[in-house]
C-alpha cells in the first residue's frame, strides 16, 4: 500500500498531495511499529533469535528476509533442497508437450518468500564475493540477469535449509 501511495503521489493533483503525504506518514509509522514488534518478539525468544542470527549470517539476507523465512517457511531444515525450492516457487517447471521442449519457468509457491529471497539475491549479486563463481559461470553462458538473480535466490534458500539442518552459520570455504 505504501508503494501504491508513493506512485499516486507522483501523479496526484496539487490539492491531493497533502492527503497522500499524511497517509504515507501514517503508513510509515505503522510499518515501523510492526517491525519493532517483530524484533522484540524475536529477541524475547531464544530459539527465534538464534535462527534469525543464523539466517542473517548468509550474505544478502537481512532482517526482513530472515523474518519472512522464519514465518513462512517452517519446513526449513527438514526438507530436501528441491522440495524447498518448489515450496518457495523457485524451482523451474517445464513447458513440454510431446516432442516439443519449451522453456522452463518458475511459478507457484509462496510469493512472500520468493519476493524476500529475490531482494536478498539482488543484494548478494551486488556483493558478488560469495557467489562470484556462480555469477561468472552464468554470465559466460549468456544467461539473462533475472535468471542469475533467481539462481542466487534459490542458492540462498538451499543454504538457509542447510544452515537450519546442520545448526550452523554461513561460512565461505
Amino acid at each position: 500500500m505504501r508503494q501504491q501511495e508513493r506512485v499516486r503521489l507522483h501523479t496526484a493533483d496539487p490539492w491531493e498531495r497533502d492527503s497522500i503525504e499524511r497517509h504515507l506518514g501514517w503508513l510509515d509509522a505503522e510499518i515501523a511499529a510492526i517491525e519493532k514488534a517483530c524484533q522484540l518478539h524475536v529477541r524475547a525468544n531464544a530459539t527465534l533469535d538464534e535462527k534469525s542470527a543464523r539466517l542473517r549470517s548468509i550474505p544478502g539476507v537481512g532482517q526482513v528476509t530472515a523474518l519472512t523465512l522464519m514465518a513462512h517457511m517452517p519446513e526449513l531444515g527438514d526438507s530436501s533442497p528441491g522440495g524447498m525450492a518448489a515450496l518457495a516457487g523457485l524451482a523451474p517447471f517445464n513447458a513440454d508437450s510431446g516432442i516439443h521442449r519449451g522453456q522452463r519457468h518458475i511459478q507457484g509457491g509462496r510469493k512472500r518468500v520468493r519476493d524476500a529471497l529475490y531482494m536478498a539475491a539482488l543484494v548478494a549479486y551486488r556483493m558478488r564475493s560469495p557467489f562470484a563463481y556462480l555469477i561468472q559461470t552464468m554470465q559466460a553462458k549468456g544467461k539473462p540477469f533475472k535468471v542469475m538473480i533467481i539462481a542466487i535466490a534459490r542458492k540462498l534458500l538451499v543454504i538457509a535449509n542447510a544452515i537450519f539442518r546442520d545448526k550452523t552459520t554461513f561460512r565461505t570455504t
